[in-house]
């Protein structure tokens, strides 16, 4: 047989065949969306490094209550200087800030550096699902920092106590509480981050911008505070998250700020902050929906 009668190929007529298995929706796209980028904010199913920065600072916004629960152990709770929930965040406020540094270019920024968007808007996945489905992964993540330890500590505070029952029967209230502040630092936190992370696809640049924006507006605030009087003065200090952050939580536990502080300067109601968190909560997250909605892909 010659060169030129070799076949150089086969033809296979196997014909187009419909898909005719379960098309799980939606709803099984957000659910699965959510599942990985939550996997993703630490790092599991990924190299080691990649996990080794979330999960440390998740362990040091644990360490205050691991501390307390470590002491307790061992000190009886007349001698026990107790770490109250509402005063929690003061520790751990820059661990969060830097959890979300961190975290946040890794699930808003990962998908448009891989240019798989289009394969997500592409199935039944809306864009504003897509968005939803991320901020809801990165709050999720936020609680393991924000209500975890203080529900170790609320547990802590009542095993170090002599009566235990009765501390938690005087003490029952704390626990909605912490569960409700735990849950508003979150979704501050998450929406003001993602937002920032979503405008670039690079890392770093989104690192330094999540972390610009809590310097930057702590900077201002304290700025205008200590120039401006009146009521531009008490008002400025709703423009940085963290006193936005702790003025919210003292109100949700009925509680004051201290003397000479920042939030006790200003003098404002606490439903004043909680109405700011809300609305800035509100506002960064429909605005990282219109970012995806205009973004190319």
């Amino acid at each position: 047989m010659s060169q030129r009668d070799e076949p150089a190929g086969s033809i296979y007529d196997l014909g187009y065949r419909r898909y005719d298995g379960p098309r799980l929706g939606r709803r099984h796209a957000m659910l699965s969306l959510y599942l990985f980028s939550l996997r993703g904010a630490f790092g599991l199913g990924r190299r080691t490094s990649s996990k080794i920065i979330p999960i440390a600072i998740a362990i040091i916004a644990a360490t205050p209550a691991v501390i307390q629960l470590g002491v307790g152990a061992i000190v009886s709770s007349e001698h026990l200087h107790v770490i109250r929930p509402e005063n929690y965040f003061n520790f751990i406020q820059i661990a969060v800030a830097l959890f979300c540094a961190a975290v946040a270019p890794e699930v808003m920024g990962r998908d448009q550096r891989t240019r798989t968007l289009p394969l997500y808007f592409s199935r039944a996945l809306l864009r504003s699902d897509y968005v939803l489905g991320k901020l809801a992964a990165l709050w999720t993540a936020l609680l393991f920092l924000t209500f975890v330890p203080q529900a170790l500590l609320f547990l802590g505070n009542g095993m170090a106590s002599s009566n235990s029952t009765g501390y938690w029967r005087d003490n029952w209230m704390d626990f909605p509480r912490i569960v409700a502040s735990g849950a508003l630092v979150a979704a501050l936190f998450a929406s003001l981050s993602l937002l920032v992370a979503a405008q670039t696809a690079r890392r770093a640049y989104a690192t330094v911008s999540v972390i610009a924006l809590f310097v930057i507006s702590s900077v201002i605030s304290e700025v205008i505070s200590g120039t401006a009087g009146g009521v531009w003065g008490q008002a400025a200090v709703l423009l940085t998250p963290f006193e936005v952050v702790r003025a919210t939580i003292l109100w949700v536990f009925q509680s004051n700020a201290e003397s000479g502080s920042a939030l006790a300067q200003a003098d404002l109601p606490g439903y004043v902050f909680f109405a700011m968190l809300c609305a800035a909560t509100a506002i960064a997250a429909w605005l990282v929906v219109r970012r995806y909605e205009r973004i190319a892909v």
